[in-house]
């Protein structure tokens, strides 16, 4: 069992951040591309290493993002047409997310059987979560989850304060 910390810095040029564990230690960082197209983020370890790679699909008629680690999409997070409220579809092959995903306070499981609880901190200056990852071998594709629904956030805000 794992706990990260994922604090986003509010005036952030390219979006990086580091994530961290219970003691502020590095255990991942983030990276967001600067004015590129397709808009994308790249977890790396410690090391440098990438693990993950979020990025938004350019030619797609609702926005669409997905999740690649070691070169395969792991994970789908998709814009679904409706007339009044915004809807996603998250699609984890194996895995099940329950609770309030758009408030970032979730809950995911696998076979039945909880693997991850994410918290969104509230009251702190950027964008602060607690993600508890139960199996380790999932940390990084729910943090990477966490990441992608963080941009979907941020876009939809953009977008509603634009029009």
């Amino acid at each position: 069992m794992s706990t990260m910390y994922v604090k986003q810095k509010v005036f952030s040029i390219g979006e990086k951040f580091t994530v961290t564990d219970i003691a502020g230690n590095p255990r991942y960082y983030v990276r967001g591309s600067f004015l590129a197209i397709p808009k994308s983020f790249v977890i790396t370890s410690v090391d440098g290493i990438e693990v993950a790679r979020i990025e938004k699909e350019v030619f797609s008629l609702l926005p669409r993002f997905t999740v690649t680690m070691e070169g395969l999409t792991q994970a789908t997070i998709s814009k679904r047409f409706t007339f009044l409220r915004d809807r996603y579809d998250i699609d984890v092959p194996g895995l099940q997310i329950t609770g309030d995903w758009w408030d970032l306070s979730f809950e995911a499981s696998m076979d039945g059987a909880k693997v991850a609880y994410i918290r969104q901190k509230l009251l702190s200056w950027g964008d602060s979560y607690e993600v508890r990852v139960l199996d380790d071998r999932l940390d990084v594709l729910i943090l990477a989850l966490v990441i992608a629904i963080d941009r979907v956030k941020a876009d939809e805000a953009a977008a509603n304060t634009s029009a």
